[in-house]
């Protein structure tokens, strides 16, 4: 069906900067919504930022300014710039792909393994 890789995830300090990358792969005939989720210690998963094919954006009131998602249609590939990180930011960030295979013929969520983010001195 639809496979989603993350990469870019890693320890940096408080203010630090990182990039996340997810890659979409397999039978894809479109991905109408990408996204970015997170799951702290403790809290549920929770949407962080989403963006659709025409490039419209949502942001998570609490990353609203620092964090940027975009997304590469050709490549099938989204990226969540993080800047000004903080402690609270800490968390398993997942992506997650609303697509449509030729598999299955069918709308679908799919979800990357997950990689790990920590904000801390």
């Amino acid at each position: 069906q639809v496979q989603l890789v993350e990469s870019g995830g890693g320890l940096v300090q408080p203010g630090g900067s990182l990039r996340l990358s997810c890659a979409a792969s397999g039978r894809i005939f479109s991905i109408p919504t990408l996204a970015w989720y997170r799951q702290a210690p403790g809290k549920e998963r929770e949407l962080v930022a989403r963006i659709t094919s025409g490039g419209s954006t949502n942001y998570a009131d609490s990353v609203k300014g620092r964090f940027t998602i975009s997304r590469d249609n050709n490549k099938n590939t989204v990226y969540l710039q993080m800047n000004s990180l903080e402690p609270e930011d800490t968390a398993v960030y997942y992506c997650n792909a609303h697509a449509f295979s030729y598999s299955t013929g069918n709308a679908a969520n799919y979800w990357g393994q997950g990689t790990q983010v920590t904000v801390s001195s």
